[in-house]
């Protein structure tokens, strides 16, 4: 696949997970600890993004995922960038939960993943700097 330029990616060090509360759920202290995490409000959940070893034990969530950091700022008027990446994504058979922020987008993949989908999108022609994938900290 060609792609209109390459893409920088860094993977995040630690390990997350994705919390499903109800829509009306404070938001936990737990929550907004780190770093890096997502909160997003919806009418039918609140759902957030958070270092996995925060997450307290009995809350609804997905454990296990890794976070592919594209560099940005990205331009908004710039056409194309998520979908160089999905699609060795999706070639690969690697499944991804994404999050957009103002200046760049992250995409989380299951951490047991992480080593094919850096293969897939390094193949595609895209770039990763920093510590090797799967050193993540627990």
């Amino acid at each position: 696949m060609s792609i209109r330029r390459q893409l920088n990616f860094s993977v995040l060090p630690r390990l997350f997970s994705v919390v499903r509360l109800a829509p009306d759920a404070a938001i936990p202290f737990w929550a907004t600890e780190a770093p890096f995490f997502s909160i997003t409000r919806t009418p039918e959940e609140l759902s957030i993004v958070a270092e996995e070893f925060l997450v307290p034990a009995g809350v609804a969530s997905e454990p296990g995922w890794s976070v592919l950091k594209l560099a940005g700022p990205i331009p908004f008027e710039e056409t194309g960038i998520l979908s160089s990446v999905l699609a060795p994504l999706a070639l690969a058979n690697i499944s991804i939960f994404s999050i957009s922020t103002f200046d760049t987008d992250y995409l989380l993949v299951r951490s047991t993943s992480l080593r094919v989908a850096v293969a897939a999108l390094e193949q595609s022609g895209h770039k990763f700097t920093g510590a090797p994938p799967n050193d993540h900290a627990r």
